[in-house]
């Protein structure tokens, strides 16, 4: 039974493309706090806004794609499963980078 649904993709769901969209905005935080203000750490401990904005970014994430599986998992699972592993792979580059940077 071929519904007009299982033809779509399931990227034109806000909840698979947000988080993908969130990980490119962490990463391009990263990069450019990286570009404006080098490797140096301040030395006083406190981590600052970029931080914290960057660890909300990366938290936020977890809900939408949980959303996303409850609801697609059921209905369409070889899909929905691709797209939760993109979701993932996005979710771990930013969090490698910046393990990769602290350990220069």
């Amino acid at each position: 039974m071929n519904t007009n649904s299982e033809n779509n993709s399931l990227f034109k769901q806000p909840s698979a493309w947000i988080p993908l969209a969130m990980s490119l905005v962490a990463l391009t935080m990263i990069l450019g706090y990286v570009a404006i203000n080098g490797l140096a750490s301040s030395g006083n401990g406190d981590e600052g806004a970029p931080a914290r904005i960057f660890q909300l970014i990366m938290l936020a994430q977890l809900p939408i794609a949980g959303y996303f599986a409850i609801k697609w998992l059921p209905r369409q699972p070889k899909q929905s499963l691709i797209v939760l592993a993109l979701q993932a792979f996005a979710w771990i580059i930013p969090i490698a980078t910046i393990m990769w940077l602290e350990s220069l």
